[in-house]
C-alpha cells in the first residue's frame, strides 16, 4: 500500500550508470510512495531518465553545480516534494534510494512509514552501514557528526543525506534556511531545532550503507573485489581533499544557525 509520502531525490548520473538499477528498484519505490519527484542535473543523459519518465515521476532539470553547492539542488527537490500533495517527504540521493530499495526493501518500507512520527527525521546509518564506506568518507563524516553532537546535543549520524520531513517543516526550511551548500546536512535540522515547535528524531538504517560501488561493477571486479577497490579510493589524496572540503563546509554551516 502506498504511503501518504512523497519521495524527493537529487540525481546526477552523467554516464547513465544507474539506469539498470533504476529499472530494478523503481517497482519497490512506486509501491511505497505516493509520488516521486527528482531534481536531475542537465548532464544526466535523457536515456538514463527513461525508467523514471515511464513510471510517471516528476522530473526537474537544472545545471550541475558540483558537490559543494549541492544545497541548491536539495532545496529544489524539497520544494518539489512539499508541493506534491502528500503529508510528508522522504528526501534522499537517488543512488542511495535505489540501493536501499534493491537490497533492503522491507526496511525502506518500514522507515518510510515511521517518518510520520516526526516533523523532521534524520535517517542515518547503523554502525555496520557506516563502516561499509571508504575510510576517507568515514573519518571526515565522523568529524561532522561529532561537531553536530556538540552543537545540537544530539548524537545522530547526519551525513547520510537522507531525511524525512513534514510539509510544514519543509516549508519552514525553504522560507527560513537559505543555505545552498552541502552543509544542509546540518543546517536544516539545526534551523528547525533553534526555531522551535518542530519534533525532531532519528532512525539508523542498514539500507544507507555504501552504495557507490553499485555503479562500477566492472571496476570493482578488475580491482579484485570491493575491499581492494575501496583501498584504491583511500589511497588517492584527491579523495581525501574532497572529503575534507565537504567536512569543512558542513562544520562552517553549524556556525550561528
Amino acid at each position: 500500500m502506498r504511503l501518504n509520502t512523497t519521495l524527493a531525490c537529487v540525481h546526477h548520473d552523467p554516464e547513465g550508470r544507474l539506469r539498470a538499477q533504476a529499472e530494478r528498484a523503481l517497482p519497490v519505490l512506486w509501491r511505497t510512495f505516493a509520488t516521486i519527484v527528482v531534481r536531475v542535473t542537465d548532464v544526466t543523459p535523457e536515456a538514463a531518465l527513461a525508467p523514471l519518465r515511464q513510471a510517471g515521476a516528476l522530473i526537474s532539470r537544472a545545471p550541475s553545480e558540483g558537490h559543494l553547492h549541492l544545497g541548491r539542488a536539495r532545496r529544489e527537490a524539497l520544494r518539489l516534494g512539499a508541493d506534491a500533495g502528500a503529508s510528508h517527504v522522504l528526501f534522499c540521493d537517488f543512488d542511495r534510494i535505489l540501493h536501499w530499495a534493491e537490497f533492503h526493501p522491507a526496511e525502506l518500507v518500514s522507515v518510510a512509514g515511521l517518518i510520520a512520527a516526526y516533523d523532521f527525521t534524520i535517517l542515518g546509518r547503523t554502525a555496520r552501514a557506516f563502516d561499509s564506506h571508504p575510510r576517507a568518507q568515514r573519518d571526515t563524516e565522523a568529524i561532522v557528526n561529532r561537531v553536530f553532537a556538540r552543537v545540537s546535543g544530539q548524537h545522530w549520524d547526519v551525513t547520510a543525506a537522507a531525511r524525512g520531513a513534514s510539509v510544514r517543516a519543509a516549508r519552514a526550511i525553504l522560507a527560513g534556511c537559505p543555505d545552498e551548500t552541502i552543509g544542509t546536512d546540518v543546517s536544516w535540522p539545526l534551523f528547525l531545532q533553534r526555531t522551535g515547535g518542530f519534533a525532531l528524531g532519528a532512525i539508523d538504517t542498514e539500507g544507507l550503507e555504501y552504495e557507490t560501488a553499485d555503479r562500477f561493477p566492472a571496476e570493482v571486479a578488475a580491482a579484485g573485489g570491493l575491499a581492494a577497490w575501496m583501498e584504491r579510493i583511500d589511497a588517492d589524496p584527491r579523495e581525501w581533499a574532497l572529503r575534507l572540503e565537504i567536512a569543512r563546509l558542513e562544520v562552517e554551516a553549524m556556525m550561528d544557525r
